[in-house]
Parts: structure tokens; C-alpha cells; sequence
């Protein structure tokens, strides 16, 4: 294991867009106003545990199933660039039900630690170390953390149209993001 801070910081910008925390302030200032109150430190922790969780495990199970990494990676560059599309065109393709309670579903799964972060946490884990990941992810969760307490202060701030340039810019480099990972592991599926 050896720590590196351009790959903390690479891995923590890649979940960053990934999870799009600021991109989900509209959805999670709806789930407040549906459900009162949401648990900032529940959603927060349930989220590290999923992707440690995957971190650590996610390559067995796959394993377990018969797939590769190589090939979970070029699925996820798919997750990925439609996730990217999604927050570029501003359309949704990822469909839930209405909510009951707002702080583990759909807030901590699948809006924080869903497919597309747990994609890309195993789509990186085979271009960095374990440790580098570990310490994005922390940084991630605790951003995360100060955005669901301070959610309504940061939508006065940049309001609606702010939020959806920023939006927008996360999606264009989640969108590069996705080709470069389609583009590094590709190459492995057809080495083996």
C-alpha cells in the first residue's frame, strides 16, 4: 500500500462528480420538505459503510459470480457516461419511488452510495491503491456530511441556476471520467 495525494485527490473528484452531493440539492430540499427531517449523520455514516463495505469485499463478490474487474469497470464506464448524461442534458433515466423515511433510502442508497458510486469505487481500485481510495471516500463523506446539514443555506447561495451550472460541469467531468476508464480497461479484457 502506498499513499499518494495526487491519488487521493484524483479518486476524491472522481467520486465527487460521481455522488454529486451539490447536483442532489433540489432532491434532497424536496425529501426535507416531504418527510420533515433528515438524518445528516445516518445518511452519512450508512454511505461509508456501503462503500467500504464494497471497497473491501466487492471485488470477491464479483469473484464469487465469475466476473473480473476489467469487465465491472468497462460496465461501470457505461453507468457512468449515462450518469454524466444525465446531469449534462439535465433528463433523469434513473427512476425511484417516493420515499418514506429520507436518511437510508433514497438518501445514504442509492442517491449518496448507489451504482454508480459502488461502479467506480471497484472501476478505480484497479488503477489506485486501496489506502487512496479509502481516505476519498472519507473526505467525500464528510463533505456530504456538511452539505445535507447546511442543504438549505447552500440553495440560497447559488440558487437554482448556480446549482445546475455546476450541475453541468460535474457531468462533463464524470463524462471524460467515464471514457478514460472505458479506455484503460478495455484493453484489459482482451489481454487475458
Amino acid at each position: 500500500m502506498q499513499f499518494s495525494w495526487k491519488e487521493v485527490l484524483t479518486a476524491t473528484m472522481i467520486l465527487f462528480a460521481v455522488i454529486d452531493i451539490l447536483g442532489s440539492i433540489p432532491i434532497i430540499i424536496d425529501l426535507r420538505r416531504k418527510v420533515g427531517h433528515i438524518q445528516s449523520e445516518k445518511a452519512s455514516i450508512v454511505s461509508v459503510i456501503i462503500m467500504v463495505a464494497f471497497l473491501f469485499v466487492g471485488e470477491q463478490l464479483l469473484n464469487l459470480i465469475g466476473i473480473d474487474v476489467n469487465s465491472f469497470a468497462v460496465a461501470g464506464s457505461f453507468v457512468l457516461l449515462f450518469l454524466a448524461l444525465e446531469m449534462i442534458l439535465g433528463i433523469r433515466l434513473y427512476k425511484d419511488d417516493a420515499p418514506e423515511t429520507a436518511s437510508v433510502v433514497p438518501l445514504a442508497f442509492p442517491l449518496i452510495a448507489g451504482a454508480g458510486s459502488m461502479t467506480t469505487i471497484l472501476s478505480i481500485k484497479a488503477e489506485f491503491e486501496t489506502i487512496n481510495i479509502l481516505i476519498a471516500i472519507l473526505l467525500n463523506m464528510l463533505f456530504v456530511y456538511g452539505v445535507l446539514k447546511s442543504s438549505k443555506r447552500i440553495e440560497k447561495i447559488f440558487g437554482q441556476a448556480g446549482l445546475s451550472v455546476i450541475r453541468k460541469v460535474f457531468g462533463v467531468v464524470l463524462l471524460a471520467i467515464a471514457v478514460k476508464l472505458f479506455a484503460y480497461n478495455i484493453q484489459g479484457l482482451f489481454t487475458h
